[in-house]
């Protein structure tokens, strides 16, 4: 049975990780670059999904280059452990979740991106 996430709307989403990045004083420039680094669209195509309002599922499949050092993202959100999750669609909501919730607690940017 697919999660209830994958259908709901990525620009639903979208404010809540603007709203979590900005309280902690970082930008929606800032999570806009975490999201076009995971998953390859370039700003204008980003802008346009958002304005499509495409869930989850279908954000996640359109993507053009899901980014291949995705896998070194690792640790604990929302109570989970992303590399155990094994869904890879949950996985990679999972990841954006982690790279927001890094970018909320201050980490430097190099490091989220895992430069």
């Amino acid at each position: 049975m697919a999660h209830r996430i994958y259908a709901i709307s990525f620009a639903s989403v979208y404010p809540h990780y603007i709203a979590k990045a900005e309280k902690k004083g970082r930008t929606k420039a800032e999570v806009d670059e975490i999201i076009r680094w995971l998953t390859g669209y370039a700003q204008k195509k980003l802008d346009s999904q958002i304005a499509a309002k495409v869930n989850f599922e279908d954000f996640f499949d359109q993507a053009p280059k899901l980014n291949p050092s995705r896998s070194l993202i690792t640790g604990v959100v929302c109570g989970v452990c992303v590399e155990d999750v094994e869904e890879p669609l949950m996985q990679e909501i999972r990841y954006l979740d982690k790279l927001v919730d890094e970018l909320a607690k201050g980490k430097a940017m190099e490091k989220i991106l895992r430069k």
